[in-house]
C-alpha cells in the first residue's frame, strides 16, 4: 500500500497529512507561537521537591513549572538502571539545584510538562543514550541473526571513548557502516553541544531543540511503503531537501514540490476530513455511524447502526457494522490523536466468534499506529477497554477551545428554562430592594417567549410583587445570558 505524506506549510503553523487509499490517516499541526516541547533538553532548576508525591516542580523557563518524578531521575535507579528501589527523590535533589532534564511529554491541558534526567537525542537510524552503555535493538526487527549482526556492526563503529549507548531504529537495518557512522558523529557531536551548555549557560536555558515537524517527517514518518513527500512551499521545499541530503538521503527521490494551482490539502480532501474529524457523529459507508465524546478523563466510542440492514439477518447486521466500526475506530484515534483510557461501545454480539473477530481485527488495524496502544478483551458489559499513550494535545484542543456559550456542554438551557430562571430571580430581588422598576436584559428568544407565551406568568409576577417589569433586548447576549436590572 503506498502512502503519500503531504506538508502545508505557511508562517503560522505546519501542517502533515497522511494520506494512504485516499482517506486521510493522520494529521499533525505544529503552530510557530506553540511549537511542541517533546525532545528538548533544558537547564532546569528546583523549585519545589515534594516527598509525600515523590515528585519535584522544575522551572524550565515555561509559564508552568515542570513535573519530574522520582521514577524519571535516572541517578535514583542507580547508574546500571536496575535498582528496583529508587532512593527517595528529597535524597537526590533540593531546592535550587540545577540540572539538566528533557522535556518527555508536552503540556497538556492544565498539566505541566513532564521530564525526566535521562536523555536520549534521536537520529536518523539510531537513538543516543549519552548516559547508559546499553546498546538495544528495535523490537521491530524480530530476527535474532540480524539483531546480533547490527548491534556487532554498531560496536565497531563506535570510538574507543564512548561511554554512551544507543537504540538501534528499524531504519537501520538496511543501512550501511557509512550511514550509522554519521549518525553516531551527529548524535555525539549534539551532546557535546549540550554539556557545554549546561556548564556555561544559566538555569532555565534551552540547551537543545528537537527537529521541526517538517524535519521530523523525513526522520520518523517515512517508511517503505511511502511513495512521495510533496511540499507545497518552495523555500522550505529547499530547506528539507539540504536536510535530506546530509540525514536521508535515501528519501530525496520522493522530496517533491507541490506547484498545483489548488491548495495541497484541498486537492486531498484533507480540509473537510478535518472538519468532520471536530465532529461527534463519524458516518460509515454502510450507513451505520460512530458517536465520539472527549471529556477530561476519558473518550467514548459508541457504534450504532444507522440505517443499515444489509446483512442476511440482524446478527449479520451488527456483526458488519462492528467490523466496519473497527476499522473506523483505529483511523479516527489517530486522526483526533485521541489518548488516555478509551472505551469502545460496540453493538452487542451473542455470538463469541463474532466478538472474537471483531477484536482481532481492532487489534490489527491499531498496529499500524507510531503511538503504544493496549487493548483489552470485551467486559462482561460487553465494553472493550483500551489505552492510547497521550504525547501531545488531541485536533480538537489544538485547533478549538470551549463553546463560550454552553462552557463546553454541548448543551445551553432552552429559552423557557431561562424564562423561569429569570421570574424566579426577580421574586427574590423583590423581597430584598424596593426600586421603582425592574428591567430584564436577555436575548431575542427568552424575550420573544416573554411577550408571547409566558406574557401571562409575567404579568401574574408584576401584580403580586407590585412592580413594573420592562423587557430590552440585548443582541450580544447568547440564550443563557441575562440580567436583572434594579431601576
Amino acid at each position: 500500500m503506498n502512502e503519500d505524506i503531504l506538508i502545508n506549510i505557511t508562517p503560522q503553523e505546519t501542517r502533515v497529512a497522511l494520506i494512504l487509499q485516499g482517506a486521510v490517516q493522520e494529521l499533525h499541526i505544529e503552530r510557530t507561537l506553540t511549537r511542541g516541547l517533546a525532545g528538548n533538553v533544558y537547564s532546569g532548576k528546583v523549585v519545589r521537591v515534594l516527598p509525600g508525591m515523590q515528585s519535584a516542580f522544575i522551572d524550565i523557563g515555561l509559564e508552568r513549572a515542570a513535573f519530574l518524578h522520582v521514577a524519571d531521575i535516572w541517578e535514583a535507579r542507580g547508574h546500571d538502571g536496575q535498582n528496583a528501589t529508587p532512593a527517595p527523590i528529597e535524597k537526590i535533589l533540593f531546592d535550587g539545584q540545577v540540572l539538566t532534564v528533557q522535556v518527555i511529554k508536552d503540556p497538556i491541558g492544565t498539566k505541566g510538562a513532564r521530564l525526566s534526567t535521562q536523555i536520549s537525542i534521536a537520529g536518523r537510524m539510531l537513538v543516543y543514550l549519552p548516559q547508559d552503555k546499553h546498546i538495544g535493538i528495535s523490537q521491530k526487527i524480530e530476527k535474532e541473526a540480524e539483531r546480533e549482526l547490527l548491534r556487532t556492526r554498531l560496536q565497531s563503529l563506535l570510538p574507543p571513548d564512548e561511554k554512551g549507548g544507543y537504540i538501534v531504529r528499524t531504519m537501520a537495518e538496511d543501512a550501511s557502516d557509512a550511514d550509522l557512522k554519521a549518525d553516531v558523529d551527529y548524535l555525539r557531536k549534539t551532546w557535546s553541544t549540550i554539556t557545554h551548555g549546561a556548564r556555561t549557560r544559566p538555569a532555565t536555558s534551552l540547551l537543545h531543540q528537537d527537529l521541526s515537524l517538517a524535519q521530523r517527517v523525513l526522520r520518523d514518518f517515512v517508511g517503505d511503503e511511502t511513495a512521495t513527500i510533496q511540499v507545497d512551499s518552495r523555500e522550505n521545499y529547499v530547506k528539507l531537501r539540504e536536510f535530506a541530503e546530509i540525514y536521508t538521503p535515501s528519501e530525496l527521490t520522493r522530496l517533491q514540490h507541490y506547484t498545483g494551482e489548488r491548495p495541497l490539502f484541498d486537492l486531498y480532501g484533507v480540509e473537510e476530513e478535518i472538519l468532520r474529524a471536530l465532529g461527534r457523529r463519524v458516518d460509515l459507508k454502510s450507513g451505520g455511524y460512530l458517536i465520539v465524546d472527549q471529556t477530561e478523563a476519558m473518550t467514548t466510542i459508541d457504534v450504532n447502526t444507522g440505517g443499515f440492514v444489509g446483512g442476511r439477518n440482524f446478527a449479520d447486521t451488527i456483526f458488519k457494522t462492528n467490523l466496519e466500526a473497527a476499522h473506523a475506530i483505529a483511523r479516527q484515534l489517530r486522526l483526533r490523536n485521541l489518548g488516555g483510557i478509551i472505551i469502545l461501545d460496540f453493538i452487542d454480539m451473542d455470538n463469541a466468534e463474532h466478538r472474537n473477530a471483531v477484536l482481532a481485527e481492532l487489534k490489527r488495524t491499531l498496529s499500524r499506529d507510531r503511538t503504544k496502544v493496549s487493548v483489552s478483551n470485551f467486559s462482561p458489559l460487553g465494553l472493550v477497554e483500551m489505552t492510547r499513550k497521550r504525547t501531545r494535545e488531541s485536533l480538537a484542543h489544538i485547533l478549538c477551545e470551549p463553546c463560550p456559550a454552553c462552557a463546553g456542554k454541548g448543551q445551553v438551557k432552552t429559552s423557557r428554562t431561562i424564562c423561569y430562571e429569570i421570574l424566579r430571580e426577580l421574586l427574590r430581588e423583590a423581597k430584598q430592594f424596593n426600586p421603582r422598576e425592574f428591567r430584564i436584559l436577555a436575548s431575542q428568544e427568552v424575550v420573544d417567549l416573554f411577550l408571547e407565551e409566558e406574557s401571562q406568568h409575567l404579568a401574574m409576577l408584576g401584580d403580586f410583587i407590585g412592580k413594573k417589569i420592562s423587557l430590552q433586548v440585548e443582541n450580544a447576549y447568547h440564550q443563557e445570558q441575562y440580567d436583572v436590572i434594579l431601576m
